[in-house]
């Protein structure tokens, strides 16, 4: 492979490696949140801001947490037939099946930088009774779906390389 892409995939891995190991610990985060909001329930009055930031937490650990997932293989994948192919088999569906998780995601960033301006735009703001600005959560959706773009593409190169018979160290 072009010492490029491999610049590029080293550079991906790494980057989306310390990213995610520090969105590990959101979900302490979250626990803290969820745990006060219980508190608050029981012994004082219900604080209106905490479901709202606990879903807000849970999207950032999802699509923040994502590309880090997908750099260790550890998304969801049906095993039905995939566990009996061999390992050639395996990579030349890896190749082809993440060219739709690419399309997907190039067409998700779009939507979501379209969101994203309008929210800046307008001053986009939730219905619930606490009414949170939207633009802040946007952004770090748009920053998590180019962070798992970028690693899917990442992705792409180590399995062309794998078809042809080397490997990309990250």
């Amino acid at each position: 492979m072009p010492k490029a892409i491999r610049i590029y995939v080293r550079t991906v891995d790494k980057f989306n490696r310390g990213i995610g190991r520090v969105t590990m610990y959101m979900i302490f985060v979250m626990m803290g949140v969820l745990l006060w909001s219980s508190i608050s329930k029981t012994f004082f009055l219900p604080s209106l801001w905490t479901l709202e930031v606990a879903q807000f937490l849970m999207v950032a650990y999802f699509l923040v947490g994502g590309a880090y997932s997908l750099q260790l293989d550890f998304h969801v994948r049906m095993d039905l037939l995939y566990g009996s192919w061999s390992d050639r088999t395996r990579t030349w569906m890896d190749v082809f099946t993440v060219l739709f998780l690419i399309t997907y995601l190039v067409l998700l960033l779009i939507g979501g930088l379209s969101s994203t301006q309008y929210a800046l735009e307008y001053g986009e703001r939730s219905y619930s009774a606490w009414r949170p600005y939207m633009a802040p959560i946007k952004i770090v959706m748009c920053i998590g779906i180019t962070l798992m773009l970028l690693q899917a593409i990442s992705t792409f190169f180590k399995d062309l390389a794998r078809l042809r018979g080397e490997e990309i160290a990250s």
